[in-house]
């Protein structure tokens, strides 16, 4: 059956129940065992042995957990070789682990927080007798009653409504409570806004009071939906998190082949033990995987998520960092985000009068029309430690207008003195309140602009315009109109009826209001249309409202379309994934329609940053890529459902967070350029000295040296460099794209043969040239020089990785956490070669101070070519990253 659309009549006979006396004991019983419990399932948890052997499926994981063992191995049988390199590989395995279990985590708070949506008690009808039952007791078919402030406990189809105002914020995300309406036609495939007849579960009774017949509990209800999308939208791995595992794969393939191929070649060219052959193969397995990249990628996350929380942004889901920065799309909610959450007037019409903007100066018409509203209203100022009005949105937005015109409600209200009034009513629409002044009366209506009573003798001569064309023209800017008119008496009618107290009033105007956009919206739309992001409006508004802000902050272009979530349901999945670029704005739409825009996206090759704050946002904020809840009014399922939390609500903000995504992930690049580019130099050193008969121009250990000291610690530096000046005025980065695209490969190759050319340099003049009688040419010099030289420039290197400005234009000192650690990387390689019990530990020996100039002079070979491929690209119009 169809709830919205079917009679009462049809829905009591259905549910077997009865309207004024409820269910009987038997029936509860019935309806429990055939609909369910008002309550959402809940999924088995994970254990927490479950999720650690889980993480191993990692590829990166995995890799290092081999290292890490091969490594202990060989710390166990050469006691030389010491503990530090497997009690690093297993503190980052730790690390990860610790990260992602965190994570998965974040679901479950989600669902968990649906719980709160539900009253501890519920009113309902049984067996004729009104009584109190723990609200998950509640079963379909039950007669629930509804008072103001309480939270509705499940969906339920209206019987009656007395001024029933509800604020479905919660599932529509717009803010302006919704006049409830039992004898309502709702059209078969209506949104949720537009459903009078039914009050829903989540959402909270601002006015008046009603009751109903529950039609829908536990996962049945509009919140169960909700909770049953979160069960089944499964959060993808980030685009930084597919590189990183495409990586991994590509790093443990070329590790065991190169381990291989060394190993092989030792065995036919050399005589070194089994022992010290194999601990050079793991060596170059393990040089091939930079140890400390899953270390400082998550630094550089981690410092993003700092710098975020200074500009109102707090992070949740430690990858989001490095996802916003390839946001392709960033689909934002109007309410509250786009705009200010507050109705403001924009507008005034008095008979007789120009229509004009309330910035200009009113006349003594205008300055009466809003002073009668005023009057009209309940709104209030707040206490003196707050700021703004309090009371219902429309009739705040008029209080505040008399304010900013110098008038205050409190000096009107002592003027005239109120002695009757007619509430709003739903139904009417309007409302109606009597004034006393100087010895004589004023009855004021206020209300929708169709709904006020007129005196047809005073519209034909009061009216120097159309009424109905200015009207009209408010509304094809968007602007929700109040009309009120008045009349005067002598004496008002004892215990008056709405109809004597309205008869015969003379129309006196109207005003055009709506929650106007940020200021700071519009630079924000433009700042990310410069990045190449598609700005898009998913709103509960209806479509009119909607595409007028979104046209006067640039979301809406000439060509664009806007499509309501009724439009959306006559397209098949195909046509509608075919025209999703033509659209700029989503109107009237459900959480399904939510979480179909975003999924249509994502088939596009977006990646995707939704914005919410309601329950109803809840499923599509954890299907984007990265889901931003709203601090200040978003409820808590949002948040926990959530990548990002913006504590000022503001779309800006998002705009931010970007460029700082877009910083991070610039960051990772250039420490995969970095620490790849002397890893896949180790490699081609030895296999090329081996292949040419020289031996092993590094022993394993020297090499897990300048892996973990002399490339690793300098780049943990680079989680804090500064973003490249044009990192918003360019593309955003494609999901599909690979993380050595844009020039990695060519910095990866340049640099890779440059050590590879110096260190082999280094290595030939160490076995074959005397600078000096006191040190004779050997392997052992060879292997000392050759440390030197890919030590000292794996660690200057980073001067030159860093930023693609020349480094004689940004310096050294810039970055002072790199300047530091390399610094101390620089001394620590020199001490090892320089004092005689460290030197004897790392298998090094005593070197003439010509060959130390010589290797000093080498390394520095690395900043000539890589400032030389700067000064090439920049002139041919190419740079890294770009």
């Amino acid at each position: 059956m169809n709830y919205k659309t079917a009679s009462i009549e049809e829905i009591a006979d259905e549910l077997k129940t009865d309207i004024q006396t409820g269910l009987s004991e038997k029936q509860v019983e019935e309806n429990l065992n055939k609909y369910g419990e008002n309550k959402f399932e809940e999924s088995e948890e994970k254990g927490l042995i479950s999720r650690i052997f889980e993480q191993f499926k990692d590829v990166m994981n995995l890799i290092l957990l081999f290292a890490g063992f091969l490594s202990l191995y060989i710390s166990y049988s050469d006691a030389s070789h010491g503990y530090s390199e497997p009690i690093v590989i297993f503190l980052i395995i730790i690390i990860n682990m610790s990260i992602a279990i965190y994570q998965e985590g974040r679901a479950e708070n989600a669902l968990n927080s649906l719980k709160s949506l539900t009253s501890p008690v519920s009113k309902v009808i049984r067996d004729g007798i009104e009584i109190e039952i723990d609200a998950s007791k509640v079963v379909q078919g039950d007669v629930l009653l509804l008072s103001a402030g309480d939270k509705v406990d499940a969906d339920i189809r209206l019987i009656e409504a007395n001024n029933l105002q509800i604020d479905e914020a919660a599932l529509t995300g717009e803010s302006v409570p919704v006049d409830k309406d039992p004898k309502a036609e709702i059209e078969e495939d209506a949104s949720t806004g537009d459903i009078l007849n039914t009050a829903f579960s989540g959402t909270v009774i601002t006015n008046g009071n009603g009751k109903g017949i529950v039609i829908g509990v536990g996962m049945d209800s509009a919140m169960g939906t909700i909770a049953g999308l979160l069960s089944d939208t499964a959060k993808t791995k980030t685009p930084l998190q597919q590189r990183i595992d495409k990586l991994a794969k590509k790093l443990a393939v070329v590790a065991f082949i190169a381990g291989a191929v060394i190993f092989g070649l030792n065995v036919f060219t050399t005589d070194i033990s089994l022992l010290d052959n194999l601990m050079t193969a793991v060596s170059l397995s393990i040089a091939a995987v930079p140890e400390t990249l899953p270390v400082i990628v998550t630094l550089s996350l981690a410092f993003g998520v700092q710098n975020m929380v200074d500009r109102n942004a707090i992070i949740r889901n430690i990858p989001a960092v490095e996802t916003l920065g390839s946001a392709s799309v960033i689909a934002s909610d109007k309410t509250g985000t786009l705009t200010k959450n507050q109705m403001t007037i924009q507008k005034i019409w008095a008979v007789s009068k120009e229509p004009k903007s309330v910035d200009e100066s009113f006349n003594e018409e205008e300055e009466w029309l809003i002073k009668m509203m005023g009057l009209s209203s309940n709104a209030q100022v707040k206490d003196d430690d707050e700021n703004g009005v309090s009371g219902d949105p429309t009739e705040a937005a008029i209080v505040q207008l008399l304010i900013d015109k110098g008038m205050t409600k409190e000096q009107l209200d002592e003027e005239y003195k109120r002695v009757y009034e007619i509430p709003f009513d739903s139904n009417q629409k309007r409302m109606t309140t009597v004034h006393e002044y100087e010895g004589r009366y004023i009855a004021i209506t206020k209300g929708a602009f169709d709904r006020i009573p007129l005196d047809e003798d005073s519209v034909e001569k009061e009216y120097q315009k159309n009424a109905v064309e200015i009207h009209d023209a408010f509304a094809e800017e968007a602007l929700r109109i109040i009309g009120v008119a008045y009349k005067y008496m002598d004496n008002p009618p004892n215990d008056p009826t709405i109809d004597e107290l309205e008869e015969g009033m003379t129309f006196a105007g109207i005003v055009g209001m709506i929650d106007p956009p940020r200021d700071e919206s519009k630079q924000a739309v433009r700042k990310a249309r410069e990045a190449g992001i598609r700005p898009i409006m998913i709103t509960g508004d209806h479509a009119v409202t909607a595409t007028a802000i979104a046209k006067e902050i640039d979301i809406f272009r000439e060509g664009d379309k806007t499509i309501t979530g009724k439009e959306m349901q006559d397209l098949s999945d195909e046509d509608f994934k075919d025209q999703i670029e033509e659209f700029s704005v989503y109107a009237r739409v459900s959480p399904e329609d939510k979480i179909r825009i975003v999924e249509a996206w994502q088939d596009k090759g977006r990646v995707v940053a939704m914005t919410g704050d309601g329950v109803n946002d809840a499923p599509s904020l954890q299907a984007a890529d990265v889901g931003t809840a709203m601090g200040e009014n978003g409820t808590e399922v949002a948040k926990n459902a959530s990548d990002m939390i913006l504590t000022d609500d503001n779309f800006a903000t998002i705009v931010h967070a970007v460029e700082e995504g877009r910083r991070v992930y610039d960051n990772i690049k250039k420490t995969v350029y970095y620490l790849l580019s002397a890893n896949i130099a180790e490699i081609l050193i030895m296999l090329i000295a081996v292949l040419i008969g020289w031996g092993s121009p590094l022993t394993s250990i020297q090499l897990l040296f300048i892996n973990v000291i002399a490339d690793g610690i300098p780049g943990f530096g680079l989680s804090r460099e500064k973003a490249e000046p044009n990192v918003m005025k360019r593309d955003p980065v494609s999901k599909n794209e690979s993380i050595f695209a844009k020039g990695g490969y060519r910095r990866i190759i340049v640099a890779a043969l440059t050590f590879t050319i110096i260190s082999l340099i280094g290595f030939y003049v160490g076995e074959n040239i005397a600078f000096n009688a006191s040190v004779e040419p050997s392997t052992e010099v060879a292997q000392t020089v050759t440390f030197l030289i890919l030590g000292w420039s794996s660690v200057i290197h980073i001067f030159v990785a860093r930023t693609n400005e020349s480094i004689f234009k940004v310096g050294i000192t810039e970055n002072k956490t790199i300047f530091w650690t390399t610094l101390f990387s620089f001394i620590a390689t020199t001490v090892v070669a320089a004092v005689p019990f460290l030197a004897d530990i790392f298998n090094l020996v005593n070197l003439s101070w010509e060959y130390w100039l010589f290797a000093f002079v080498l390394s520095i070979m690395i900043i000539v070519a890589v400032e030389i491929e700067k000064f090439v690209l920049k002139k041919n119009g190419k740079r890294f990253l770009e």
